[in-house]
């Protein structure tokens, strides 16, 4: 099976409902275990979290958008998220220690988990950032 679908997003908490319902939508064309499907949203919410959290941190408003990209080519699943907020260094994205226990921290660390690999890359497309998750389904 072969898809490509993408779609932009307010850059804010109130969109991350609709970032998941989006990605549900997508998977639930493929036919994937249930559990996949889960793991796959809660990696692109967390994802599409940071960028709101750490992308455009102290903004309260913005018009800016964030766009998610998801495709799939043969078993190869790449889910693109595109953004304009403040520069990742790539170098500085860790999850906190696991036994320093405390709420939030976790979302790299969750999205190491469930994708094969997480690289940003520099796009063409007039965007700062460009983060490509992965995986063989």
């Amino acid at each position: 099976m072969n898809l490509s679908e993408a779609k932009d997003f307010v850059v804010s908490t109130a969109s991350l409902k609709e970032v998941r319902e989006f990605s549900r939508e997508i998977f639930d064309k493929i036919n994937l275990p249930q559990e996949q499907k889960d793991e796959l949203v809660l990696a692109i919410a967390e994802a599409a979290q940071n960028i709101v959290k750490h992308g455009y941190k102290g903004v309260e408003e913005t018009t800016d958008r964030m766009e998610i990209k998801i495709s799939l080519k043969d078993d190869n699943l790449e889910i693109g998220f595109f953004d304009k907020g403040k520069a990742v260094v790539p170098e500085n994205v860790k999850h906190r220690k696991l036994d320093d226990i405390k709420p939030g921290g976790l979302g790299t660390f969750f999205i190491k988990q469930i994708m094969d690999n997480a690289v940003f890359k520099k796009d063409q497309k007039g965007w700062v950032n460009h983060l490509v998750l992965t995986k063989k389904i």
